[in-house]
């Protein structure tokens, strides 16, 4: 081969010594003015209340922008504040919701027709402070299951309640679909929390700082900051409407989450990406409280580290059963009532799981009441998906 031929030959070069480029991130989308009143409103929240994440933060900002398109939406999120004891700023951030949402509604002792009644096709956003008093003990939550009824109709559009009214009693329907922000000390019914933006708050540390709210100084700077944000988002009404994201949970968190995510779309700049990494953060962190929760999803998380402690027995007595989920130290389950949890507590929470006891064979031959393993399969994998997949067993046939 001729020297010149040589010189200008290519030689392949060796696959395994090629450095493949780092696969670049894709870009946000170019921010417009919505981009931009939303990172001045989450700055204007910020300066009252230290919410317990920087993804909190985003939410709460994304969820008062909301209550400006509710005509768009098909779910209404609730957004509830809640914190363990008194002082964690439920009610500070309560008082900037109120000047900044749309055509604001505070509900403390206002009774349930009264809220009927002023909901309409154009509805107010709900402000309920102090939920607990409302919610807080079986007795009081009793009184008012009448607002916890309106609370979880109005989650979605077209869910309408009806009344008698005037001395004729003639029956009419009530329109419910609104948004409601919550605030309250412990959580609040699991109905309403599986509709909600969940916000823990917490106390502020020491060297945590807030500006105090004023209204006579602060109020008027909301204000025109809410009447910009109106402006911006009222075109957008039919746009709103028509969109349909790609979301990053399912189901009713699906449904909870969608008009956050639909701003932060029409807002477009970082707010897409931000949106979804708290909307996939937030709920994740709220499952996994669920799971630890004894009335939720704890007893059937305990009962599967249970059977495969035991390796994977096909069935355990209800008697061995109780024995090893009390024998857990970081369980509540010892502490359970008088004398640790029982049969017929064991029983009555498994029951709303479907699932019951019935006569087992155990491994020296004899027959007792008991467990089998394989009436929990299905359970765990829909209320406990966390834990691997290996010891909710195989996962049933698609035939």
């Amino acid at each position: 081969m001729p020297e010149a031929a040589q010189a200008t030959e290519e030689v392949a070069p060796d696959p395994a010594q090629v450095v493949q480029p780092a696969e670049e991130a894709i870009p946000d989308p170019e921010p417009t003015e919505g981009s931009e009143l939303l990172d001045e409103l989450r700055a204007q929240i910020a300066r009252f209340v230290i919410p317990p994440t920087q993804q909190a933060l985003d939410a709460i900002t994304l969820w008062v922008v909301a209550t400006h398109l509710q005509p768009a939406w098909q779910h209404a999120p609730r957004l509830a504040v809640v914190g363990p004891a008194k002082r964690c700023g439920k009610s500070r951030l309560l008082d900037v919701l109120t000047e900044t949402v749309h055509e604001p509604m505070l509900t403390i002792n206002t009774t349930p027709a009264a809220v009927f009644r002023s909901i309409t096709e154009e509805p107010p956003t709900l402000l309920v402070d102090e939920a607990d008093t409302i919610f807080g003990t079986p007795k009081v939550a009793e009184k008012n299951e009448e607002m916890r009824g309106l609370l979880n109709a109005g989650h979605q559009r077209n869910r309408y309640v009806t009344r008698v009214v005037g001395n004729d009693h003639t029956p009419r329907k009530f329109e419910t679909f609104a948004m409601a922000a919550l605030a309250g000390i412990g959580d609040l019914p699991d109905t309403i929390m599986d509709r909600s933006v969940v916000i823990r708050m917490r106390r502020r540390a020491k060297g945590e700082t807030v500006r105090p709210f004023r209204s006579r100084r602060d109020t008027p700077v909301l204000h025109r900051l809410r009447d910009r944000i109106a402006a911006w988002a009222r075109p957008l009404l039919d746009e709103a409407a028509d969109l349909e994201p790609v979301m990053p949970v399912e189901d009713r968190a699906a449904d909870t989450w969608e008009p956050l995510v639909i701003v932060a779309d029409l807002a477009a700049g970082p707010w897409p990406r931000l949106a979804r990494t708290a909307c996939a953060q937030m709920v994740a962190a709220e499952a996994a409280a669920e799971e630890e929760h004894p009335s939720g999803a704890r007893i059937l998380a305990d009962i599967r580290r249970v059977f495969v402690a035991q390796r994977e027995v096909d069935s355990l007595s209800t008697e061995e059963l109780l024995h090893h989920l009390r024998q857990d130290v970081e369980s509540p389950w010892a502490e359970w009532g008088r004398s640790g949890l029982s049969a017929r507590d064991l029983g009555a929470m498994l029951r709303e799981f479907g699932i019951t006891s019935g006569n087992v064979r155990l491994a020296d031959g004899t027959q007792r009441k008991g467990y089998m393993r394989h009436k929990f399969l299905d359970a765990w994998r829909r209320y406990c998906p966390t834990v691997h997949p290996v010891d909710a067993g195989p996962a049933p046939s698609a035939g």
